[in-house]
Formats: C-alpha cells, sequence, structure tokens
C-alpha cells in the first residue's frame, strides 16, 4: 500500500501534473458557471485533446479537474443570477439566490465553497477506504428499486414547495407530464408532440426548460418591475461565515456527505437528486425551517454538499465494478481505458505495481482537486460576486444571450431554445400564482426515471407485484411515505401546542 502511494505521488506531484489539473479546475469552474455546458459536455469536448498529453496520467487529471470543477462551478451562476449553471445545482437556487439579493453574494459564495469541498472530500476518502462494499450495496439497485428510489425523490417535493404542498404537487404532476413528451422512453412511439417538428427527436431536454423556468422567468420578473440588479458596487464585499454560522452548518455538511456519496453510489442517480434530497431532509429536522427558501445558509450547505459528494461516489461502481455512476463516468472510464487501466472487479487486486500506482494516483488525484478547488473559489468570490452589481440593463440581456446560447449548445437545434423561452413564460406565469418550481424540475428528472424502471419491472416479473418487493424496495417506499407523513405530523404538532 505505502509502495502504491509513493508511485503515485511521484507520478502526481510535478509541476506538469499539477499544472494541467489547476488548469482543467479554473475550466471547469468557468464552464459550470455558464448555463447549458454541463460537466458532461465539457468533459467529452476535451477527451480528444488529452490522448497525446505526456505523461497520460496527466490528461486524465485534467479531466478530474474540469469533472470538479463544474460541480463547483455550477453554484456560481446559481447564486448570482438564479440560473443553474449545471442540473445539480437546481436546488442551490433556493437560497443562494435570496443571500444575493439582500447583499451576502460573496458569503453565499464562500459558503458554497466551504460546503462543496467538504463533500468532495468526504466522497473521495470514502470511494478510497470502503468503495467495494458501498458498490455491493449499490448493485442491489435492480428496476424496481431505482423507481423506488425516484418515488422516494419525488416525495421530496413535500419540502421543496415553498408553502403550499398542493401547489408543490401540482407542479411536480406537470414536471412529469412535461418530460413524457417526445420519444417514449419504454415504447418506440412518439406521445404529447401535438404535431411540433423534431420534438420526438430531442424530447423536452430538461436543461433547457431549468434555464427558462429559473433565468428567463427572473428577467421577465425584472423587466417588469424594473429593480435593480443587486447591491452597489460599494457594498460588494468579500465576506466569510462566522463562528456561530459555521457550528449552524456543521449538520447539514455530515448528513448530506452522507446522502451525495450514497446517491452518486447508485448507477442511473446524480447530483440533481442528491441535492434535492439532502436539501428536504437538513430542512426537515432543522431548528430554523422558516428561514428555508429566504436565504437559508443550511440549505445552500446541503445542496451545495450533495451534489458535490456525488463526484466521489457515482466513481464508486465505476472503479469497483466496471459500471459508471452517470455520464461523466462513462467517459472518464473511457479515458482510463485508454492509459491501460481496465475497471472492474480485479481492478484493486491487479499484481502489476503500475496499475496500483495509477489507481492510487486517481485517487490522490481526486483528492488534490477538492483541495486545490478551495482557494480558486475562495479566491474568486470577491470578482465574481460583483456580477450583481452590473446594471441591470446590461446583465439581464447578457444572461438571456448566456441562457440561450446554452440552450442551443445541447442539441444543436432551436427546439431547444424554444424549449427554453416558452418555459420561462410558464415559469413567470406560475411565479404569480405563487406556483414553486422545484417540483416541477424534480418531476421532469425523476418521472422518466420512474417510468422506464417500472415497466422493466413490470417485465421482469411478468407483471406480478410481490416478486418485486425487496427488502430494499420496501424500505424506500416505507422512507417515501414517512418523507411525505413528516411535514403533515410537524406542522400538527405545533399547532397542538399553540
Amino acid at each position: 500500500m505505502h509502495t502504491d502511494i509513493a508511485a503515485a505521488l511521484e507520478i502526481l506531484f510535478s509541476f506538469k501534473v499539477i499544472a494541467f489539473m489547476v488548469a482543467g479546475i479554473v475550466a471547469g469552474i468557468l464552464a459550470g458557471a455558464l448555463p447549458g455546458l454541463t460537466a458532461t459536455m465539457s468533459i467529452a469536448l476535451l477527451v480528444p485533446f488529452t490522448y497525446r498529453i505526456d505523461p497520460p496520467i496527466a490528461g486524465l487529471m485534467i479531466l478530474l479537474g474540469v469533472y470538479v470543477g463544474t460541480m463547483h462551478g455550477g453554484a456560481i451562476s446559481a447564486i448570482l443570477i438564479r440560473t443553474p449553471g449545471t442540473p445539480a445545482a437546481a436546488a442551490t437556487c433556493f437560497d443562494g439566490y435570496p443571500l444575493a439579493r439582500r447583499g451576502e453574494a460573496a458569503l453565499a459564495l464562500n459558503v458554497s465553497t466551504i460546503a462543496s469541498s467538504v463533500g468532495g472530500v468526504f466522497s473521495v476518502l470514502v470511494l478510497w477506504t470502503v468503495a467495494a462494499p458501498i458498490a455491493s450495496v449499490a448493485l442491489k439497485f435492480g428496476p424496481f428499486e431505482m423507481f423506488c428510489l425516484a418515488i422516494f425523490g419525488l416525495s421530496v417535493i413535500s419540502g421543496v414547495s415553498e408553502g403550499s404542498v398542493v401547489k408543490g404537487f401540482i407542479m411536480g404532476g406537470l414536471g412529469m407530464l412535461f418530460a413524457a413528451a417526445g420519444r417514449s422512453t419504454v415504447f418506440d412511439i412518439d406521445r404529447l408532440t401535438f404535431g411540433i417538428k423534431d420534438l420526438p427527436e430531442s424530447g423536452l431536454r430538461y436543461i433547457p426548460l431549468m434555464i427558462g423556468v429559473f433565468a428567463i422567468t427572473e428577467a421577465l420578473d425584472r423587466v417588469e418591475f424594473r429593480t435593480v440588479a443587486g447591491e452597489s458596487a460599494a457594498k460588494v464585499k468579500n465576506k466569510f461565515p462566522t463562528a456561530a454560522q459555521i457550528k449552524q452548518i456543521l449538520a447539514p455538511l455530515g448528513i448530506s456527505s452522507v446522502i451525495g456519496t450514497v446517491v452518486g453510489a447508485i448507477p442511473g442517480a446524480g447530483g440533481d437528486i442528491a441535492g434535492f434530497v439532502a436539501y428536504d431532509q437538513t430542512k426537515k429536522f432543522s431548528k430554523h425551517k422558516e428561514e428555508f427558501g429566504n436565504g437559508s445558509l443550511e440549505g445552500l450547505t446541503a445542496s451545495e454538499c450533495a451534489n458535490n459528494a456525488v463526484t466521489g461516489g457515482a466513481m464508486i461502481p465505476m472503479l469497483t465494478l466496471g459500471i459508471p455512476g452517470d455520464s461523466v463516468t462513462a467517459i472518464l472510464l473511457g479515458a482510463m481505458i485508454i492509459i491501460g487501466l481496465r475497471p472492474g472487479p480485479t481492478l484493486f487486486t491487479d499484481p502489476d505495481p503500475a496499475v496500483r500506482g495509477l489507481v492510487a494516483a486517481i485517487f490522490i488525484g481526486l483528492l488534490t482537486a477538492n483541495l486545490l478547488v478551495f482557494p480558486i473559489r475562495i479566491a474568486g468570490a470577491p470578482l465574481f460576486s460583483r456580477v450583481i452589481s452590473v446594471a441591470p440593463q446590461l446583465l439581464w440581456p447578457l444572461v438571456v444571450v448566456f441562457c440561450i446560447v446554452g440552450s442551443f449548445a445541447m442539441t444543436g437545434s432551436m427546439i431547444s431554445v424554444y424549449i427554453m423561452l416558452v418555459f420561462g413564460i410558464f415559469g413567470y406565469v406560475m411565479k404569480k400564482f405563487h406556483f414553486p418550481p422545484g417540483p416541477l424540475i424534480l418531476g421532469v428528472i425523476l418521472g422518466p426515471i420512474a417510468e422506464s424502471n417500472l415497466h422493466r419491472a413490470l417485465l421482469i416479473s411478468k407483471g406480478e407485484l410481490l416478486p418485486m418487493l425487496s427488502p430494499l424496495a420496501v424500505a424506500l417506499l416505507l422512507i417515501s411515505v414517512l418523507s411525505v407523513a413528516l411535514p403533515f405530523i410537524q406542522g400538527m404538532r405545533r399547532n397542538s401546542k399553540n
């Protein structure tokens, strides 16, 4: 073991490799902050340029740096302009943006940096120490277990409904309906297309939909009320959390690190699901529930810690079983094969010292990337936070332009731009009637997962319910029921005390 670590350190800690990693982190932060440029897209674009880099591990370190950087960067636009740079940062908007609106953009950015780094480092340490046991549990998630996991994710709607749970479930149902439009994920048919050209091919891509619901809705709201973009330049100063605020976010850091790592280890789940689940669970057990949605540091911490903990978690099934945890690790799997690694059950028992050195280098490199991104983001917080001091007549047209470019980049088709604009108007109308946007995004993300996995489970069990009810599935369903019921129980207790 010590020999493997020594070999990994010798490979990694050269000026060239560290420089490539830092370049990847910076590029990832910038890409993550731009709406529509996801981690998957960024890494996929860079893979061809890393083939000829010598040593080969340096190319992989660039990709790991981009992976970590994009997960961090998504929070920047979510906090400053209420536009998630990546899908994983959707829940970050709930409390990050209100903090920026009241002049605490730098504080929100720095808290998100702390939370993201803690989640990322925790997940890497788990990956390094107990990857194999967690992967064996994740492997037990069959189609029906994945369906139950999606149901649990949908039960989170009760915690992100911002006032009215009924309105939240209505928006969640609409999200599932919108996600069903286009080519069916189960049957070879088109549905709910209303004759719209190209919709069967593109479907309602949830990233343009999410950009529209958050960013275009906010832009329309600003145009209507002609409100200022944020605080004056004089008020934009770097600000760090106090000792009391650090103490307040300790519990969300612990809860969300575990949730993010576990969700990340489940193939097919991702940072968006982890962020919403951690946000909901943190809110349920918080002593300051009234702050959630209005600038809660706990809510911001929960979302950012969980979605970054997914980075290490998603690599657990990829390295130990050869099964990518998400689309990003699928690309990384290909990059690892190129440099001579064969992820799978035999990877950690390979007698070749060179292979063991490369495996240790991946662990240490991912840990190093999560540590290096911290000072980079802390140093950049004052610069990033000045975005809110830009004059609104310049800021919001520029935001709309970025949204259009990002949406078009997803498919190379104008249909994504039209989807973004339509749902921007839809979100604006829903905002007038106080319907929350979070449940809509949850429905769009989780609806197809629930539908496709339920069909697969029914095909396997030949329509029988009992063969599908494994202990894991039953546990997830019970937790889902409890998740929905808990807010009502807590409300009844508060009313009885009053």
